[in-house]
Parts: structure tokens; C-alpha cells; sequence
């Protein structure tokens, strides 16, 4: 009989990308006994994620080479204690405790260790040598474009625990670099989030047909834009500038917008924020999608004419259904080469253009509408083809005896 196999990433939050990716991990591993472990023990099921355990807790005191664990994807390598810490928190309390803690270093890092169980860097990324208990350890979908700018430290963390994995995916080319740049192979792989409309194509139709989703298929026959943008873009100036990009695009369309969010953990979107940008667009062109159930979400991406969002995961799960996808880059990201610069560049190079700043998705949006749609849907098919491929390796590694 097969190991239990621990899937062990950031879906102990509310971040529409780290769900998605624990469902993915669970679909492939329909024969497996699955234990869903975070940071902290958390019930996502009722915004369609999983019941989450704290991994301490599977982990401390079972028998010797009882699990096999599987790094679920997500901008892992690079995602702090603290930055891990905050968002496990409420998000109505968040605020007051990170103004409170962000100036007393002593207090934080013991709230740290309170918090997380540990005193690691980088704590989403396991340690196999603190845990007896773990067989066979591999990680999938990685992200860690930021890695060669993190601190000394870190980068030895990193290091020291992906050299101890049986096997290592990154999803971006940037990432690989940065790693063998450190003397670590990687394998270069699609994020998984491509496999979703292969995966789930009926959960996503089921969902399509009732609820929201159904209510803004009835209202803009013709089709609406999923738009999407970060806590980071709420200044007045940068929210003007995205809706008249918006209003330009939605010119000669019937087209309507629907405002969702991608993530309600703190630092993620903001539902005021939201509203303040309907505010801003054409009455009766815009709405905002209330639900944060990650099937809905995922629904109103694949249902809809194309997606405009700041969310990395917003823009595969589109582009996976064959959609026009245009990234929102952050305001404060200037010229840096974040995450969806690095996927663009590694998996759609053809399209640079998708990525702009607010004020460049109407043209951005006219390039991406053009772009044929079978060229977009072989794209798709050839990137679920690869990812699919890519795992089979992986799941050797964890099968291995």
C-alpha cells in the first residue's frame, strides 16, 4: 500500500492560486491516502478548499519514513515568516497587529516562533531533516524570482532544504536560474494550474450555470471581462487610470465587467476597493463578484471573454481555457521582474505585451483579443501537455521504494 502523501503549501489561507494547486495535487494522486498540511491548522472547505492541518502536527511523533510530502507550488521560496504569519491571520485584525509589531524586532520574532511552530526563514519550504517521519520529499511548481535579491540567509535556507528533495519543478525560468546559479537543478515545468480545465472542466460548468456566474452570462449575452487587481492598486490615480483603460476597451462591445477578488487573507484584494473602481466604470457595464468560493472563481474565468488581473493564477487559469489574458503589473513593481513577468517569459514569449501597468490594458487588451483563437487553444493544450509529461517524473520520485 502506498505512503499517506502530505500536499503541504500555502492553501491555509485564502489565496485563489494556493487552492487551486492543492486541488490539482489531489486530482493526480487519485489512489493515494492525502493529508492536506500549512503552516497552521485552518477549514477552508467552505470557500472550496480543504481542511487544512498544521504539518508540526502530522509530523511530530509519527513512526520513521511513514509520509512521502509533495511542496504544492505557490511563490513559496521567497515567502517570509513574517509575510507567512500575517496572512494566516484575520484579515479585520491584521492591520492593528502588523502596525503594532513592525517596530519591536524582540516581541515579533517571538510571536513569530507562537505563530509558525519555527524559527525558519522560509517556512512553506519543509525542512526533510528536522522530520524523521517523511520517506520521499519532492516539490512541484515552484516560484522564487525575488531569490537572488533575498538575504544571505535565506538564500542558504533555500539551498539547504531543496538540495535535501528527492525531486524539484520550478514554474519559471528565472527561478531555475537563480537555483543553479546556487549549484541546485531544478526541472523547468508549466505551473499546474494549466492542468485545470482538463481537470475540473465540468466542476467548472456546474458552477458556470448557477449563482453569479449565471446571473452575469444572463446579463451581458454577449460575454464580460473578469478583472481583477491587488490591494496595491487602490490610490486614487492608479484606480483612474485602469477605469478609463477599462471604459476605452469596453467601447463597441457589448461587454461587461465583473470585479472579483483572487485572495481575502491580508495583503491580498481589497472588496472596497472593488467598488471604488465600479464607481469610476460605465453604470450598468459593471459588477462586482461577491463570492469568494474558489470554484466560482475559477468559473468566472473560464466562462468569461478574457481576464484582466494582477493575480498570476487569474491569468493561467484563463489562458488554460483559451481565453485572451492580460497581467497587471503592481505600481510599486516598476521595471522589476516579478513572477508573472518571469511566466510570461518563460511559457508565452510571444505575448510581452500582455503584462502593462494600468494605464496600457486597452491596447494590451486589443492585442490579446486579436490573437486567434486556435492559436490560443493549442497553446493551452501544448502547456497542460508538458505539465502533465513533468509530473510523471515527479511522481516517480515520490513512488520510488
Amino acid at each position: 500500500m502506498p505512503r499517506p502523501l502530505i500536499l503541504f503549501g500555502a492553501f491555509d489561507r485564502h489565496n485563489f492560486g494556493d487552492l487551486l494547486l492543492a486541488e490539482v495535487a489531489a486530482a493526480l494522486n487519485p489512489g493515494r491516502a492525502l493529508i492536506h498540511a500549512g503552516l497552521a491548522a485552518r477549514d477552508l472547505r467552505a470557500q472550496g478548499g480543504q481542511a487544512v492541518q498544521a504539518l508540526s502536527a502530522v509530523l511530530d511523533g509519527a513512526p520513521a519514513a511513514a509520509h512521502d510530502l509533495l511542496h504544492v507550488g505557490g511563490e513559496t521560496l521567497t515567502t517570509t515568516a513574517w509575510e507567512a504569519a500575517v496572512m494566516l491571520q484575520p484579515p479585520p485584525q491584521a492591520p492593528a497587529l502588523v502596525a503594532y509589531l513592525q517596530d519591536r524586532p524582540s516581541e515579533r520574532a517571538a510571536w513569530l516562533r507562537q505563530t509558525l511552530g519555527t524559527q525558519e526563514a522560509v517556512p512553506y519550504l519543509a525542512d526533510r531533516r528536522r522530520w524523521p517521519a517523511l520517506r520521499r520529499v519532492a516539490a512541484w511548481g515552484l516560484g522564487g524570482v525575488a531569490l537572488p535579491q533575498a538575504p544571505a540567509a535565506v538564500r542558504a535556507e533555500v539551498q539547504a532544504k531543496l538540495g535535501a528533495l528527492d525531486a524539484v519543478a520550478v514554474r519559471d525560468g528565472l527561478t531555475q536560474a537563480a537555483l543553479q546559479e546556487a549549484g541546485l537543478a531544478a526541472a523547468l515545468l508549466p505551473d499546474p494550474a494549466v492542468l485545470v480545465p482538463a481537470l475540473f472542466g465540468q466542476r467548472l460548468q456546474a458552477h458556470a450555470a448557477r449563482g453569479e456566474v449565471a446571473a452575469l452570462r444572463t446579463q451581458w449575452p454577449a460575454g464580460y471581462l473578469a478583472v481583477q487587481c491587488g490591494a496595491e492598486f487602490g490610490d486614487d490615480a492608479t484606480l483612474a487610470a485602469l477605469a478609463r483603460q477599462l471604459t476605452l476597451a469596453l467601447q463597441g462591445t457589448g461587454l461587461g465587467v465583473a470585479l472579483f477578488r483572487a485572495g481575502a487573507a491580508p495583503w491580498h484584494d481589497s472588496l472596497p476597493l472593488l467598488h471604488r473602481l465600479a464607481q469610476r466604470l460605465p453604470a450598468g457595464r459593471v459588477r462586482v463578484f461577491g463570492s469568494l468560493h474558489l470554484w466560482d472563481i475559477a468559473a468566472l474565468l473560464a466562462a468569461s471573454a478574457g481576464c484582466v488581473a494582477s493575480s498570476l493564477h487569474a491569468r493561467i487559469v484563463a489562458a488554460a481555457c483559451g481565453l485572451p489574458a492580460v497581467s497587471l503589473r503592481s505600481p510599486q513593481a516598476g521595471a522589476q521582474r516579478d513572477k508573472t513577468w518571469a511566466w510570461v517569459q518563460s511559457w508565452q514569449a510571444d505575448e510581452p505585451g500582455s503584462v502593462c501597468g494600468a494605464d496600457g490594458v486597452a491596447a494590451a487588451l486589443r492585442q490579446a483579443l486579436a490573437l486567434p483563437a486556435r492559436q490560443r487553444q493549442a497553446q493551452a493544450a501544448r502547456l497542460a501537455q508538458q505539465c502533465r509529461l513533468g509530473y510523471a517524473a515527479i511522481q516517480a520520485a515520490l513512488d520510488a521504494a
